[in-house]
């Protein structure tokens, strides 16, 4: 037993049974504790941290770089991807370009696993558990495909003289396919471009060549320039010494012209200052003279006010005493117009008085003598009316009962006239047999008198002519045949009548005339002047008869 634990057992026997209890989960909680610390797994920064296994989302690996992930022991396992460069040679020959010429293009490529999630997941695909040889290997394959591709399809004069230009190329198609496997290019470097038929060894010496006909014609043209810079320094020398020649003399004249300029300004202006001294001092005495000539004025013009002033206020008061005067005349000359106004009043209201006494008394004297007859003949008046009044009563009375009187005479005698005129009926009723038979006689009695009354009712209707309107008929009859049939119809009944109540017997011609169908059919039969002419009415399809 190692002497480290027998403290601990001491330790458990001093504590019993919970102590130990307490001490196994302590240790049980260290022990898990330092077990996810195993399985926590940290990424440097120059490799990749892949955990495949059961890591759930439907991949079959996370990548990590960078940080730390705790790895599920069985379900879960890791493995690191190393992020260093990886330099590839590349000695490509016989590479053949867009011309059909064979160049070698020996060159070194720098390749590294990215660190893009998605190229990390590629890398964690494609390279996860290869060495780095078998990295290199995959990498250089595809770099010799890629390069062979970008060969052919330029010239080697641009592969030779545009090397910014191919190694664009080479890039764009050659990271495509490394970011298949989770590589990136980092770098490029042609070391040398040859070709077997010396195409790009004569390119070189054509280039050589003109290389040194244009540095002889630079040398050529250096000297040209040479000798023209020094013409032109000793022109510029030869000028300038002219120029500062010139310069000298006109700054010698100018400097006369500023001498004598100034020495006439300096003149001009001594002879300004005497002359304005002159003036100022003229100035000085007509101003003087001005305010003594101003200062008199106004001490006269001052004196003028005050003798004025003086005056205006004498005027003023004599002025304000004739208007005191004027208004202490007009207060009394008021005051005493008041006064005889007012003793004129009091007598016109006294006179006015005594007249008004005076009317009283005409006008009752007056009213007295014309009331005493206009009362007489009021009541004269009023007992006529009253007179008249009655009487009128009293005749209208006895009007009243004289209407009355034969009012009811004549009410008894027409009652008198009906009750023998009934009598007289009865008897006609029972000497005729019945009272259709008395109904028959006395018709025949007024039979003229209807006769008469007819005649003259109808006398002064004028019948011009009969019209009858013509529509077409009711089938295969006229409305004038329709008109003479109804017509022809309602005779025999009124002829029936006449003849049994009457007795009338008329001509047997016009009894014929108005029988029934044979009636209307012996139309034809009645004389020319009795037939009833019937033509169309003009305009309007209408028939007269």
């Amino acid at each position: 037993m190692p002497g480290s634990l027998l403290p601990i057992l001491a330790q458990l026997e001093q504590l019993g049974f919970y102590g130990g209890v307490a001490l196994v989960v302590v240790a049980a909680m260290i022990g898990l504790g330092l077990f996810i610390a195993s399985r926590y797994k940290r990424c440097p920064s120059n490799k990749i941290l892949v955990v495949y296994g059961s890591v759930g989302g439907g991949k079959s690996s996370t990548t990590i770089h960078g940080g730390g992930r705790l790895v599920l022991p069985i379900i879960q396992d890791y493995a690191y991807l190393s992020l260093e460069p990886i330099q590839i040679e590349v000695p490509l020959k016989d590479a053949l370009s867009s011309e059909n010429i064979r160049v070698n293009v020996p060159s070194v490529f720098t390749v590294a696993i990215g660190t893009e999630p998605q190229l990390m997941q590629n890398a964690a695909i494609r390279l996860l558990g290869l060495n780095g040889q078998a990295v290199k290997k995959q990498a250089e394959d595809i770099i010799f495909g890629q390069l062979r591709q970008v060969i052919a399809s330029m010239k080697i004069e641009d592969i030779n003289r545009d090397r910014e230009q191919f190694l664009s190329s080479i890039q764009n198609s050659l990271e495509p396919e490394l970011k298949k496997i989770g590589l990136v290019l980092i770098n490029v470097n042609i070391t040398d471009i040859t070709d077997e038929s010396g195409y790009i060894q004569a390119i070189g010496q054509k280039a050589a060549s003109e290389a040194v006909q244009k540095a002889r014609g630079d040398v050529a043209e250096q000297e040209k320039l040479g000798e023209i810079r020094v013409v032109a320094a000793e022109r510029d020398k030869l000028i300038e010494v002219a120029n500062a020649r010139r310069e000298q003399e006109i700054g010698i004249r100018e400097a006369d012209r500023e001498k004598t300029v100034r020495v006439a300004e300096l003149s001009k202006e001594e002879e300004f200052g005497k002359q304005r001294a002159m003036f100022e001092q003229e100035t000085l005495v007509a101003d003087a003279n001005r305010q003594k000539r101003v200062a008199v004025a106004s001490a006269n013009a001052e004196a003028y006010r005050g003798e004025a002033e003086a005056d205006a206020q004498v005027a003023e008061a004599q002025a304000t005493l004739q208007v005191k005067q004027a208004e202490a005349y007009e207060r009394s000359k008021t005051r005493e117009k008041e006064a005889e106004a007012a003793v004129l009043e009091v007598q016109n209201r006294a006179m006015a008085k005594a007249a008004l006494a005076e009317a009283e008394k005409v006008e009752a004297e007056q009213r007295a003598k014309l009331e005493a007859p206009a009362k007489a003949e009021k009541a004269r008046t009023i007992v006529e009316a009253e007179a008249a009044a009655a009487r009128k009563k009293l005749e209208a009375d006895a009007e009243a009962a004289a209407n009355y009187a034969k009012l009811e005479a004549e009410a008894r005698g027409q009652y008198e006239i009906l009750a023998k005129k009934g009598e007289g009926l009865r008897e006609i009723i029972s000497a005729c047999g019945g009272s259709k038979e008395a109904f028959q006689m006395l018709l025949l009695e007024h039979l003229d008198s209807l006769a008469s009354a007819s005649a003259e009712a109808i006398s002064k209707i004028k019948f011009d002519k009969i019209v009858v309107w013509e529509n077409g008929g009711n089938g295969d009859k006229s409305n004038v045949s329709n008109f003479l049939q109804g017509m022809s119809r309602t005779l025999p009944p009124m002829l029936q009548v006449m003849r049994d109540i009457g007795g009338v017997e008329l001509p047997e011609t016009l009894v014929k005339m108005t029988g029934t169908e044979e009636a209307a059919a012996g139309e034809s039969r009645l004389p020319e002047q009795d037939r009833p002419t019937v033509k169309p009415a003009e305009g309007n399809g209408s028939t007269t008869a």
